[in-house]
């Protein structure tokens, strides 16, 4: 299951400052673990520090998290990430934490607006960018249905 999920993130063991009063991995650090869907986007986007001197950047409009199987101290938890759908002025990414067994224990889904820093709106990308993060999302979409419902959505191009 996890290969539907291209870009595979570092795995993190579950330590005692993550653990809350009910002795499981705490959201905030299941949020953190979701965070590295951003390196995705930084090295596949090429949403990098050029980019952002440039004048562009992506601000996350809604996000929405589901949690179907708790992490317990000393689990190892595997994050792998997606590029679900995009148009010129929006990107949808999901997400999904794994278990040791490769079961998907939680799922995350964000949707990103192309930000125009110079104005602070929402900006169409240029043609050549938006035709890389095109050919991402083609790519992915070869990798299988999602097996889970998405709940967020965005206006195809």
């Amino acid at each position: 299951m996890k290969n539907l999920f291209p870009y595979v993130g570092k795995p993190v063991v579950v330590t005692e400052e993550m653990c809350d009063f009910n002795g499981h991995m705490n959201v905030n650090f299941i949020k953190e673990v979701f965070e590295q869907g951003w390196e995705f986007t930084n090295q596949e986007f090429g949403f990098n520090d050029e980019y952002l001197e440039s004048g562009f950047s992506s601000f996350t409009l809604e996000d929405n998290y589901r949690f179907k199987k708790e992490f317990l101290l000393g689990d190892q938890v595997f994050p792998a990430f997606r590029l679900y759908n995009v148009n010129e002025k929006l990107f949808h990414m999901i997400g999904a934490l794994f278990d040791k067994d490769g079961i998907i224990s939680a799922m995350y889904e964000t949707v990103e607006g192309h930000i125009d820093m110079n104005q602070r709106k929402i900006a169409p990308m240029d043609s050549e960018r938006l035709a890389k993060v095109l050919a991402i999302k083609k790519e992915h979409d070869l990798t299988g249905p999602v097996p889970y419902d998405i709940r967020l959505k965005i206006k195809d191009l």
